[in-house]
């Protein structure tokens, strides 16, 4: 893809077409302000640009029919989701839907130089599937605090050896196109503003609970990253002064005690003292125990899981409590892996909120888990680089 938009109004016209498949050219003309003859030169040079066809006649609105205009069809984007201990890469096409995806156990701490080799690999299965002859853009989501437009790691807590990697230039380097990063929960949350539960929502708070803890700020439809790109690190609130130790360097912070990995720490200090027999078995099983066994054994009704599932809600919650009170979110989304603990966790962090955040706050305001899963991200990845590549140059 080497065309690009030459003003906002083609900008505008390809986003509208990527976030509504294709559409005619009157339908386009009441979703922009443009006169009937400044619209159709802007779309006849987008035509001429190649980034949109013509795509059959419209539905008769009386008088002359009309063209679809759709986005080119042979346009496909990369979207790369790299977590803590699993990578998703998917390829999209312009209006985002998913053509092929593969998710494959990973360990982020074994530094970008693995970790990309495996997602290199990963893409170029996808490509030799006949999915892509080539990739247009590609956008990439990593687990920790990124410095948005140099597209860097900053001091990553649960990623050593990334500090400073320039993730945006050596990937665009090796794929050979325009490349995005931005942290995973804000990828999450633009997943499922363009496909998911937030479909309809302005103002939405995406919480993203894994093996670290994070949120996706939304304002206006746009996600907002602060000055440097570290909004949303909510992961590291304190929640008990001078409490547990946190892979920060901190006290006491929120991801310490209920991210994935504090809550299988937990579960198997309870096996281990035997208050447990369901986590004793699964420990005795596996050698070791995770957020899904703890979902699982609360599934089963045990009643330790589900007492350290509520424990690390009414933390959460407390702290999503805040951000309601300050942020007046219209929707709060909830996601990542920890999710799989579903609604007793659901129903844990909704107590408190409804409890402690104000009733003008908190009257309207839906709390869910969000819908789309582990797709979300590389939606959101695919999102983001065409964010990019559909606005001016």
């Amino acid at each position: 893809m080497t065309a690009r938009p030459a003003n906002a109004h083609q900008a505008r016209l390809l986003r509208l077409l990527r976030d509504g498949g294709p559409n005619s050219r009157a339908q386009l003309g009441d979703q922009i302000d443009l006169s009937r003859s400044k619209l159709a030169v802007e779309v006849d040079r987008l035509l001429e640009t190649g980034l949109v066809v013509a795509d059959g006649l419209a539905a008769s609105r009386g008088g002359r029919r009309s063209h679809n205009i759709r986005l080119a069809p042979e346009l496909r984007f990369l979207g790369v989701d790299i977590g803590a201990t699993s990578v998703d890469v998917a390829v999209t096409n312009a209006e985002l839907e998913v053509l092929g995806h593969i998710n494959q156990p990973l360990d982020v701490r074994e530094g970008p130089v693995a970790v990309f080799e495996q997602v290199l690999a990963m893409a170029a299965k996808l490509r030799a599937s006949g999915l892509a002859e080539g990739f247009d853009g590609a956008g990439i989501g990593v687990p920790g605090p990124v410095r948005f437009p140099e597209g860097v790691p900053v001091a990553p807590p649960i990623m050593p050896g990334w500090d400073g990697f320039p993730v945006r230039e050596a990937l665009s380097q090796e794929l050979g196109c325009p490349v995005m990063v931005d942290n995973d929960v804000n990828l999450m949350a633009m997943g499922e503003q363009h496909a998911g539960v937030a479909r309809s929502a302005r103002d939405f708070l995406c919480v993203k609970i894994g093996t670290g803890i994070g949120c996706g700020i939304v304002v206006g439809g746009e996600v907002y990253r602060g000055t440097t790109g570290s909004a949303g690190d909510i992961g590291h609130i304190q929640v008990e002064p001078d409490g547990r130790q946190c892979a920060c360097g901190n006290k006491g912070c929120l991801e310490a005690y209920f991210s994935g990995a504090a809550l299988a720490r937990d579960a198997e200090e309870a096996a281990r003292e035997g208050r447990s027999d369901e986590l004793a078995a699964l420990l005795e099983a596996a050698g070791k125990l995770s957020a899904a066994d703890v979902a699982a054994a609360a599934a089963a009704g045990d009643a330790t899981s589900l007492d350290l599932i509520r424990e690390g809600g009414n933390r959460t919650g407390q702290v999503i409590a805040s951000l309601v009170s300050f942020f007046n979110p219209g929707l709060v989304v909830i996601g990542g892996g920890v999710t799989g603990l579903g609604h007793t966790l659901l129903a844990a962090l909704r107590t408190q909120v409804y409890r402690q955040s104000l009733p003008l706050a908190t009257g309207n305001l839906p709390i869910v888990l969000g819908e789309l899963g582990p797709t979300a991200g590389v939606i959101g990845a695919a999102r983001l680089i065409s964010d990019h590549l559909f606005s001016p140059a």
